[in-house]
């Protein structure tokens, strides 16, 4: 499908290229929200939820068949907007909760995990999502939806999987009133083993994070 057809359905609500850019504009400006710090007592199941919402996004971008884009070359969008300022922010809001542990390829046997931080997952998941908007605010959909698709599959989808997991997790915990795995002091620039992984994992119970982060336990 080429840009002047996607672009002459471009109001149309029920277009797939519509879609899809609403779900990832409305992810784009809820984390910025979060980020924000205004309601810290939100800040995780909303994020629960977004993340549900953009992966449903992703979902349809995997399913879709492949999008070509009409230049050989992706045209030029200017200079790429800085991530850094909402990732020290989300890492301050979420700093009790904010490293978990991660295996990237399931499919790879004997994968040792490694130590991930939410706040630098969704900040690596708006940079893709920001470069894919600057092509569609410019006109450029087919450019939109190919970049869309290609990251999901290279980088955001799996990354966002893993932030929705941390988040899902965290959520189990506290409503069922389960002990949680404290990771303070794990360093997401170490490399550790499984066992290490265990050793540095202490014991906290989840309803000292409840609270803070507007979550209630179930009686």
């Amino acid at each position: 499908m080429s840009d002047a057809t996607l672009n002459a359905v471009k109001d149309d609500p029920d277009d797939f290229a519509v879609q899809i850019s609403d779900q990832i504009e409305s992810f784009l400006v809820a984390v910025a929200e979060v980020a924000k710090g205004d309601e810290p007592d939100s800040a995780v199941p909303f994020l629960l939820l977004e993340l549900s919402q953009l992966l449903f996004a992703g979902g349809r971008l995997g399913a879709h068949e492949d999008i070509v884009p009409d230049e050989r070359y992706e045209p030029d969008i200017g200079p790429e907007p800085d991530v850094d300022d909402l990732r020290q922010k989300l890492a301050a809001l979420l700093e009790p909760i904010d490293v978990y542990s991660e295996v990237f390829d399931p499919y790879e046997p004997r994968k040792a995990p490694v130590a991930c931080r939410i706040s630098d997952d969704l900040a690596d998941v708006l940079a893709d999502l920001r470069h894919g908007m600057a092509h569609y605010r410019a006109g450029r959909t087919t450019e939109a939806l190919w970049w869309w698709q290609f990251s999901y599959f290279s980088n955001w989808g799996s990354t966002a999987s893993g932030a929705l997991r941390a988040l899902q997790s965290l959520v189990a915990h506290v409503r069922l009133n389960q002990p949680l795995d404290d990771l303070d002091g794990l360093d997401t620039d170490e490399d550790l083993a499984e066992e290490a992984l265990a050793e540095a994992a202490g014991k906290v119970m989840a309803e000292e994070i409840a609270g803070p982060l507007g979550l209630r336990t179930v009686k």
